[in-house]
């Protein structure tokens, strides 16, 4: 088959291994499961690698030339290095720990990127059955209606997301809780779903207004949702004002009205 395919056919692609690997997590999450520690609270399990491995096997087949990062591979492997070749950047399920406790909050994601920018973006919840998907230029949609994000401009009535990362020590649970603390004061209330790549999906169809997390896994966590946040007419940008680097563990998104004044708010807690 050849590799340079359509946009329309990339994001068919993506779509049928995005489902299959659904159907494993779909499985998986009614089950016991077998757990592993990658951290201290870090987890990965069978479900992680089986996903990867029939992923990363369904896409090689349609797009051999491509090239492939994914979380269990790459942190096996470091070949994490993002060129200008069209890359599948996978999360095989995000938010682990949600899955290992039935939370269902758990999700494939998948992203394209051609010449490092990010074209067709995959997001597929399948505990709840919602499918997030978007090709650049082309708007964003959830089960194939499309979606925009909110047109809250007070951060006073915005609802926040944020995840409180993997890591244990005083200090960095310190700064963490301190920022949430600060930031409680100037929203209406926070969320914390357990998954990167559905906190930016939340942000693309409205149900969030702010969304921002320090720290996340790699860029196989965002790939997919900014792309998705972008075409719903949000912003994806660095939490504190700089520019935005995808394979930086740093990321904020919200509709255009409330970027600045909430840059201002996390730049205060920095």
């Amino acid at each position: 088959m050849a590799d340079n395919g359509s946009p329309e056919e990339f994001l068919a692609t993506a779509v049928d291994a995005a489902k299959k690997a659904g159907e494993i997590i779909r499985q998986g999450f009614y089950q016991t499961k077998n757990v592993e520690h990658k951290g201290q609270v870090d987890l990965v399990t069978e479900t992680d690698k089986a996903c990867e491995d029939l992923v990363f096997n369904h896409l090689k087949q349609h797009y051999p030339s491509h090239k492939f990062i994914g979380e269990e591979t790459t942190a096996a492997c470091g070949a994490s290095e993002l060129t200008d070749e069209p890359t599948w950047i996978v999360d095989p399920l995000d938010g682990t720990t949600n899955f290992v406790h039935g939370f269902p909050f758990v999700c494939v994601s998948i992203g394209l990127t051609i010449g490092k920018v990010p074209t067709i973006g995959v997001v597929y919840n399948p505990i709840m059955d919602e499918l997030f998907t978007a090709v650049l230029g082309k708007g964003a949609f959830l089960n194939g209606t499309p979606i925009r994000v909110s047109s809250q401009t007070e951060l006073v009535k915005s609802l926040l997301a944020t995840e409180v990362g993997t890591k244990r020590d005083k200090l960095t649970v310190d700064v963490t809780t301190n920022r949430i603390n600060r930031l409680l004061f100037k929203v209406r209330s926070l969320r914390m779903s357990g998954s990167c790549a559905l906190n930016l999906c939340g942000i693309a169809c409205g149900r969030l207004d702010l969304f921002y997390e320090l720290g996340y896994g790699g860029p196989w966590d965002v790939a997919a949702g900014v792309l998705i946040v972008n075409e719903a007419g949000g912003l994806v940008y660095d939490p504190f004002g700089k520019d935005f680097d995808i394979t930086a563990p740093k990321v904020a998104a919200s509709n255009p009205f409330l970027k600045d004044a909430f840059v201002e708010v996390l730049k205060q807690t920095e």
